[in-house]
């Protein structure tokens, strides 16, 4: 009687076991989801990349304002940023599917669409471009054409330079390969260098070398920069979270404007190849090409047909087209606040 007993109490205490290690199960499952997003539905958040168009600089201060101040999480998404560089290309990752948002130049989006790759602009963070010629003080460059005589370092087949060889006599001028040093620019008090307006002033001065630009807008050609975009089937499939991301990258150039140094502390975080004081720079010299312009009227990101059109027309007149298509093709506005 007394081994039944205790082959009874055995076998409850078996059975009160399966049912702790049942409860634990569910209650791990639960936590798993929560701890996953809450398994993405339950959570309302949906995971999305954004890859940029170089390494994280002042130029993305909306994107990271954007992410530390909790916009991208309130609009439910959980955004992954990827830097770009040399070796990255945002168009490639998004026209393949490696990320669902990009960061890139208009004319770079125009000549990908006549490759066959559909993307539409949703944004763009600079109005215009801070490409420019940058020249020794005092030199008296007060046109394009005042290149000719002179020893011009270029990237070959930057497309501003077709453009401007298109558009001026430009016979006159010695062209050498742009390696992203200058010494040789410093070396030579005639010669001219591609630039940034953003950056490469800041890195002559503490050289110092007194500089002074040209913006290559002055010319007539001037694309929209770092302009945020999906591709065609992207948009047609996921309109709501086109508009959620948009909102918050809006949201984000807004907190930027009004604190820039926070968020640029944290973009230096994020980059700390380059010094705070040379984002700072960034910073500060290129708020004109994002809150200017149309977007003083219309906000941050805005965006016009007539924009792209002419930008087209001249892609097309350098043979870089095959042929022209509608501007409404490639971007919209539909999604900026306000619309």
């Amino acid at each position: 009687m007394k081994r039944v007993i205790e082959w009874k109490k055995s076998s409850l205490f078996l059975v009160g076991l399966l049912f702790m290690l049942v409860l634990a199960a569910c209650s791990e499952k639960e936590a798993g989801n929560t701890a996953d997003g809450e398994s993405e539905e339950s959570s309302g958040t949906e995971s999305v990349k954004l890859v940029l168009n170089w390494f994280p600089k002042a130029q993305h201060g909306g994107v990271y304002a954007a992410d530390d101040q909790g916009y991208f999480e309130e609009s439910g998404l959980d955004v992954t940023i990827e830097p770009g560089g040399p070796q990255v290309s945002s168009i490639q990752m998004v026209a393949s599917g490696s990320a669902e948002f990009g960061l890139a130049h208009a004319d770079q989006m125009v000549i990908a669409r006549n490759q066959g790759i559909e993307l539409v602009a949703v944004a763009a963070a600079m109005q215009g471009s801070p490409q420019a010629w940058m020249y020794h003080k005092g030199q008296e460059i007060n046109d394009f054409e005042d290149l000719n005589g002179r020893t011009v370092f270029i990237q070959p087949g930057i497309t501003y330079w077709d453009y401007l060889k298109g558009e001026y006599d430009l016979s006159g001028v010695k062209e050498v390969a742009y390696t992203g040093q200058h010494v040789n620019f410093m070396d030579d008090e005639t010669s001219v260098t591609q630039s940034f307006v953003t950056s490469e002033p800041y890195f002559m001065e503490l050289e110092n070398v007194e500089t002074e630009t040209m913006l290559i807008s002055e010319s007539g050609y001037d694309p929209y920069n770092v302009v945020l975009y999906v591709t065609k089937d992207y948009l047609d499939e996921n309109k709501e979270t086109v508009q959620k991301f948009v909102k918050a990258f809006v949201e984000g150039w807004n907190y930027y404007k009004d604190s820039p140094d926070e968020i640029t502390k944290i973009i230096n975080e994020a980059n700390t190849d380059i010094a705070y004081e040379a984002l700072q720079f960034e910073q500060t010299s290129q708020a004109e090409f994002v809150y200017e312009g149309d977007a003083a009227e219309h906000g941050v990101g805005y965006m016009t047909e007539d924009r792209w059109s002419a930008l087209i027309d001249q892609l097309a007149e350098l043979g870089l087209l095959e042929e022209k298509f509608d501007a409404t093709d490639i971007f919209t506005t539909e999604f900026l606040p306000g619309k």
